[in-house]
């Protein structure tokens, strides 16, 4: 089903299903004889069968082994021959395959992903090899770094029941313990067409990847996907704390975060947040770095954002680094006010039409990527969302409110709702920074 572009030249898309439940949606965009090509698997992080965290992640990497047809290692090394990238993600709600190459490559690059999509060979000695790979990115990004150790208690303390609190990556020592068969029955269970989706983006017609998608994806059979077991989060009922200090850390810094509803749950109010992150934080309002690094002279920068592209659930955070003298208590207190200035004052109607104005532009300016374009409606339907959802996104912008956002505002930002987090240096004895 082709569906009507919108104005201000918004690209053509269309979408059709396989037979076997594969969804598949075909962006054109004739600039360049280049195609990107995705495929997502509606499965994460948050998915994980207790006890086996980071399984999502460590499967990705398994896939890159070979399979039946395609000899280990040999998978990457195929597409670049052919002048191609490749590459692969892992989130909480999705984990996501990819290539950018030729055109005349996408039949190519189809057949090894539909391939592996089944047919993957884990070998023994590949799992300890990779289990090691997957230990070693931990250690850089996470146990080695002190915002990758304190963003991981944080998430943990924000959420109290919900997947979505355990690290992409994993525990360590549960990632330690997994093994051919952990990946094996994770694989069977969740890869599969009717749990996948198929974006292709560049220089084809719906025709030409219809044709390709038939001949490679449509023969693989479904497979009866098991049910969620992902928790549910308890109301919110005391606000919550925490420090870490470490000596590794070059500046001390304040992080605040309240769980909201996510563009899937309730696309209004996330709409509303996400206007209210860009007015305190973003564009040429930035009301928050303005008076906390301008006005105040307490940080050395401070910000807001909103993250509601999930399945489940969103978080809207503060973050701030305190300047010269200033305590971290002393920042959060004028975090505090200004919180509480919001709340009782509100935005103005120039604000909200500034924050508008910069959503739109960096919409648009993302279409002048081919691959942000695959991304952004391959996220967006893993998620759950629908592609009206997508291309009407503007409209839902523009039906945004100064109450709306204010309605929002004071439905999120409660302070028993709250996690506040301080990351700093040790103290000397004298109290001076050591």
């Amino acid at each position: 089903m082709a569906l009507a572009a919108p104005a201000q030249a918004e690209p053509v898309v269309s979408d059709f299903t396989l037979d076997n439940g594969m969804r598949a949606v075909v962006i054109e965009d004739h600039r360049a004889p280049v195609v990107t090509h995705m495929v997502w698997y509606r499965v994460g992080s948050a998915d994980e069968p207790p006890g086996k965290t980071g399984i999502a992640h460590y499967l990705e990497h398994l896939m890159f082994k070979g399979t039946d047809t395609i000899a280990p290692g040999q998978f990457s090394k195929i597409i670049a021959e052919n002048g191609g990238q490749d590459n692969a993600f892992t989130s909480r709600d999705y984990t996501a395959y990819f290539q950018r190459i030729a055109k005349d490559r996408l039949g190519l690059v189809m057949s090894m992903e539909a391939d592996r999509m089944r047919n993957v060979n884990i070998r023994q000695e590949d799992i300890v090899a990779e289990r090691d790979v997957v230990i070693e990115e931990r250690n850089s990004r996470t146990d080695n770094n002190p915002a990758g150790r304190f963003r991981e208690q944080y998430m943990a303390a924000l959420y109290l029941n919900h997947a979505y609190g355990i690290p992409v990556i994993g525990w360590r020592e549960e990632i330690m313990a997994l093994d051919r068969d952990d990946a094996l029955e994770f694989y069977e269970r969740f890869y599969a067409p009717n749990n996948a989706i198929l974006i292709v983006a560049g220089d084809v017609t719906p025709d030409e990847v219809r044709a390709l998608a038939d001949e490679h994806y449509a023969p693989i059979e479904s497979v009866d996907l098991p049910e969620s077991v992902r928790g549910t989060e308890p109301p919110h009922l005391a606000a919550r704390r925490l420090t870490m200090v470490d000596e590794r850390v070059a500046q001390d810094s304040l992080w605040r975060g309240y769980l909201a509803p996510s563009y899937v749950t309730d696309g209004d109010t996330a709409a509303a947040l996400g206007i209210l992150s860009d007015v305190l934080s973003g564009g040429t309002t930035r009301r928050l770095p303005k008076m906390l690094t301008l006005e105040t002279d307490l940080a050395l920068y401070a910000g807001a954002y909103f993250s509601g592209m999930a399945r489940d659930l969103g978080e809207f955070a503060f973050y701030a680094a305190p300047k010269g003298d200033t305590t971290l208590v002393e920042l959060e207190g004028a975090l505090d006010w200004m919180i509480a200035d919001l709340l009782e004052n509100g935005i103005t109607e120039e604000e909200l039409a500034r924050a508008k104005k910069a959503s739109i532009a960096a919409e648009i300016y993302a279409q002048d990527s081919q691959s942000s374009m695959a991304r952004q409606y391959g996220a967006a339907l893993a998620i759950g969302l629908e592609l009206d959802d997508i291309q009407n996104w503007r409209d839902r912008l523009d039906a945004v409110t100064t109450e709306d956002v204010m309605d929002a505002a004071r439905a999120i930002l409660v302070p028993e709702r709250s996690v506040t987090g301080f990351l700093m240096k040790p103290k000397t004895e004298e109290g001076a920074d050591g």
